[in-house]
């Protein structure tokens, strides 16, 4: 009997994934071709296709990876000051710094591309979304428990406007918007839990 085993693989398919994020970001779904992905995961088509199955295998895997990440880094941010005002003012900040890479958010890149349209797409963002949520509001009921915060706004309310504002400054980066910008609208954000 003759035992053919596979070539093993020539990549990390979490680099791999890194890179895809990247692309995807940059130029949507639809905007990146399979060469571009190989370019950028510096693989062969087969080898793309033997790991991921296909390019919107690849989109899904990038974008899970990609929202569990940011989600979990921006969580950390927010737990790591003792008051409230202070860690949301670090979120805004760090997604002011941020903002102003090109390829910053793939997940406004998909919400943006596919809207509600694809269910599995919407239904990873609104994992993200109700994580960050929970992580907001728990922000604000400290706040208001020490006094920084109005106490007749419900946290859950205002997490969800936080999290539009934070989205809403990641959009407004991919238009074209100044830091300085970005900062005023992250400052009124802050403000209106005062």
């Amino acid at each position: 009997m003759i035992l053919i085993m596979g070539r093993p693989r020539s990549f990390d398919p979490d680099t791999a994934l890194d890179a895809a994020i990247r692309a995807f970001a940059e130029h949507g779904y639809e905007g990146t071709s399979a060469q571009m992905l190989t370019q950028a995961l510096g693989i062969g088509r087969q080898s793309l296709y033997d790991t991921f199955g296909d390019k919107r295998g690849l989109y899904m895997a990038a974008l899970r990876r990609y929202t569990d990440a940011n989600v979990t880094r921006h969580l950390a941010v927010l737990r790591a000051p003792k008051r409230a005002a202070e860690a949301l003012q670090k979120l805004f900040v760090q997604f002011v710094q941020e903002a102003s890479d090109a390829c910053a958010c793939m997940g406004i890149a998909a919400t943006v591309e596919f809207g509600d349209r694809d269910t599995e797409i919407q239904a990873i963002n609104a994992s993200a979304a109700a994580r960050l949520v929970k992580g907001l509001a728990g922000v604000v009921e400290m706040g208001q428990r020490d006094g920084e915060f109005a106490g007749d706004v419900d946290p859950v309310e205002a997490a969800h406007y936080l999290l539009g504002a934070l989205s809403s400054i990641r959009l407004a980066a991919r238009g074209g918007a100044s830091a300085r910008s970005m900062r005023s609208m992250a400052a009124l954000a802050l403000r209106a839990l005062r």
